[in-house]
C-alpha cells in the first residue's frame, strides 16, 4: 500500500523499496524490475506522444483546429477523421448530429420527450470531444462566454449534460472553424 505521500510514485517507490523491503530482501528485483517497466512505459508513451504532436504539426487543417480551447492533437485528428471532408454536411449544426452528439426523440400521438443522446456515429471522436468539453469546463480552458454558457446549463440539468452540450456546440464550432478556414477567437459581448 502506498498510502498519500507528497513527492508521487515514483518517489514513494523508491522509499519502499530502500526502506520497507528490507525485512523481504527477496521481493526488492520484483519490485525494481516494475519501477523499471512502468520507466519504460512513460518513455514510450512520451515518444509517441511526441510523434503525435509532429504529424499534427504537419497537418493544417488539425493544427487549425487546435486553436479552440480544449481541443489537442488526438481529438483534432479524430474529428479530421471522422468529417474526412468538411463540406459533407451543409450546415454545420448536423455535426453534433452526425457523431451522436444530439436527444434522441420519443414521439407517439401527443407524447414528444428528448431522450438521452443518440451516441450514433464515431464513438471515438465523441470521447475526445467530451474530454476537450469536460477540460474547458473543469479547468476553465474556454474563453468566459463558453464557459459561462456550460455553467449556466449546468446549473439548470446538471455537469454532465453541460459537458455533452458543451462538447456538441464544440464540434459545431469546429465544422465552421474548417469549411471558413478561419482560427477559433471567442466574441465578448460588452
Amino acid at each position: 500500500m502506498f498510502g498519500k505521500r507528497v513527492g508521487g510514485f515514483k518517489r514513494r517507490a523508491e522509499e519502499i523499496i530502500e526502506d520497507e523491503l528490507a525485512v523481504a530482501p527477496e521481493l526488492v528485483p520484483i519490485f525494481e524490475a516494475l519501477v523499471q517497466a512502468r520507466r519504460d512505459i512513460l518513455a514510450r508513451i512520451a515518444a509517441l506522444d511526441g510523434r503525435i504532436r509532429a504529424v499534427a504539426k504537419r497537418h493544417a487543417t488539425v493544427r487549425l483546429l487546435m486553436t479552440a480551447p480544449g481541443v489537442r492533437p488526438i481529438t483534432a485528428m479524430a474529428v479530421v477523421a471522422a468529417f474526412d471532408d468538411a463540406s459533407r454536411f451543409r450546415r454545420s449544426s448536423s455535426a453534433g448530429a452526425y457523431l451522436g452528439l444530439t436527444p434522441r426523440r420519443y414521439e407517439s400521438g401527443e407524447i414528444s420527450r428528448n431522450g438521452r443522446v443518440s451516441k450514433r456515429g464515431d464513438g471515438f471522436t465523441r470521447k475526445c470531444l467530451f474530454e476537450a468539453a469536460n477540460a474547458i469546463f473543469c479547468r476553465n480552458l474556454g474563453g468566459p462566454r463558453l464557459l459561462d454558457w456550460a455553467k449556466a446549463i449546468a446549473e439548470r440539468t446538471g455537469p454532465r449534460k453541460a459537458k455533452v452540450a458543451l462538447a456538441r456546440k464544440l464540434v459545431v464550432t469546429l465544422h465552421a472553424m474548417w469549411c471558413t478556414n478561419t482560427p477559433f477567437r471567442e466574441v465578448v459581448m460588452a
